[in-house]
């Protein structure tokens, strides 16, 4: 039987879609009735009957499923907690794909009390991608300078083991990271005017995503025409657009279903998803570097190398901005392996994050994401969502650029205050 996780079908089966008014867009997942049939049908059969298997070789799939359906819905209760306590005495028996699920799981709903099974995991794995997972998961698990020397030490250590065919990549970015080797000092947010110049990108519609080091905190997106100018909205200002970019598990940006990458995104088109989670608003197709071909990614039809190389990237760097490191993201998370980062709507219930910092948005496996509102019978009510397709519209269509970088480490929302200065 083929495997189905809840976080993966976010990003799956798209089809082409054209903009619509509120009133016009109906989703059969939102109303009411459904919503409840959903949710009772997590716990139901998803959590509870998955759990109730024993876990061994056969039954790993299901308790997988159940793992995804809790971050999902961030469920804990004390009967999951105790199966969480049965599969972490036989983490080191389970194989790669469940050891992923648990530890995403563990990450994402902050249960930071085995770190005694995921540091046993950590030292005796050949998988980079898990080493890189565990790595991550002792950090939050234990915050002391202490841990983090011995984890940097281990990740060294780790390193030297792995042969290219080991996820090896994903190692090595978690190695830059804590060697200090990927940071690069702060800089004040004035130093970003360079990226919402006129001449930057011209000829190209440009989103810019400006979001916290804190994903929990909601970014805000500003629009350039292919004339260089920001987009307005009715009373002549320019248009700002709150928008989510944390996922489910809040993992660091290179590991599948983290954070959305800082960096330059290749945007080339809209689609209209058939996934229930993501909803049928228009959403903007995006692509990384390593995801698709040099010459697409910088719309030269002359290049015929066909090897990513950071080099090709930086063409798209304004001067001053070079050196800076977080910018490169998007490019080592693609070259290591992530797809699918999309920019799009969400069908999700909201009232699965209520209390959480960024109510009413909803995370997801790692793309950008708008606020979208749905009565109880199905219809859109608010959608965020398509007045940012329109406007990418009204700017020049969906072929060009999307910008995402992390402003600042302010505990609050961006807003558009936050964002105007840049733009002068």
């Amino acid at each position: 039987m083929k495997k189905i996780y809840w976080s993966v079908i976010l990003l799956l089966l798209f089809c082409s879609g054209f903009a619509q008014t509120d009133s016009a867009v109906y989703s059969k997942f939102t109303t009411e009735q459904n919503r409840t049939k959903f949710y009772t049908n997590l716990i139901k059969n998803s959590i509870s009957k998955n759990l109730s298997l024993p876990l061994n070789d056969s039954t790993e799939e299901n308790w997988e499923d159940a793992f995804s359906a809790m971050e999902l819905i961030y469920y804990q209760q004390p009967w999951t907690n105790f199966k969480l306590k049965t599969a972490a005495d036989s983490l080191l028996k389970r194989s790669p794909e469940f050891q992923r699920s648990y530890i995403e799981l563990l990450y994402a709903t902050g249960q930071t009390t085995y770190g005694k099974q995921v540091n046993e995991l950590f030292r005796t794995t050949a998988n980079g991608k898990i080493i890189a997972m565990c790595a991550e998961y002792l950090l939050i698990a234990d915050t002391s300078a202490t841990n983090k020397n011995y984890v940097t030490k281990m990740v060294a250590q780790r390193m030297n083991q792995l042969s290219q065919d080991d996820n090896f990549m994903v190692a090595m970015h978690l190695h830059k990271r804590l060697e200090d080797t990927y940071q690069t000092k702060k800089i004040v947010a004035s130093s970003f005017k360079p990226l919402f110049k006129q001449g930057y990108l011209k000829g190209n519609t440009v989103v810019y995503s400006i979001q916290r080091k804190n994903r929990d905190y909601t970014g805000m997106l500003v629009i350039k025409d292919t004339a260089g100018n920001f987009v307005t909205d009715s009373s002549g200002q320019i248009l700002t657009l709150p928008q989510l970019a944390r996922s489910l598990s809040n993992m660091p940006y290179y590991l599948t279903n983290g954070n959305t990458p800082q960096g330059i995104y290749r945007m080339h088109g809209f689609d209209k998803s058939r996934s229930n989670f993501i909803g049928p608003t228009e959403n903007l197709q995006l692509t990384m570097p390593g995801e698709t071909s040099i010459r697409h990614f910088l719309k030269d039809s002359s290049i015929t190398d066909t090897a990513w190389k950071p080099a090709w990237y930086q063409k798209l760097l304004p001067p001053a901005l070079v050196n800076y490191s977080p910018l490169y993201e998007s490019y080592f998370a693609g070259t290591a392996g992530r797809t699918e980062i999309i920019a799009h709507g969400t069908a999700v219930d909201t009232e699965f994050y209520k209390g959480q910092k960024y109510y009413p948005y909803t995370p997801t496996a790692g793309c950008l994401c708008t606020k979208e509102r749905w009565n109880v019978d199905g219809k859109r009510i608010v959608s965020d969502q398509q007045k940012l397709a329109d406007a990418v519209k009204a700017a020049g269509g969906a072929d060009g650029y999307l910008v995402v970088i992390e402003l600042n480490d302010v505990q609050k929302p961006v807003s558009a205050a936050d964002i105007l200065p840049l733009l002068q």
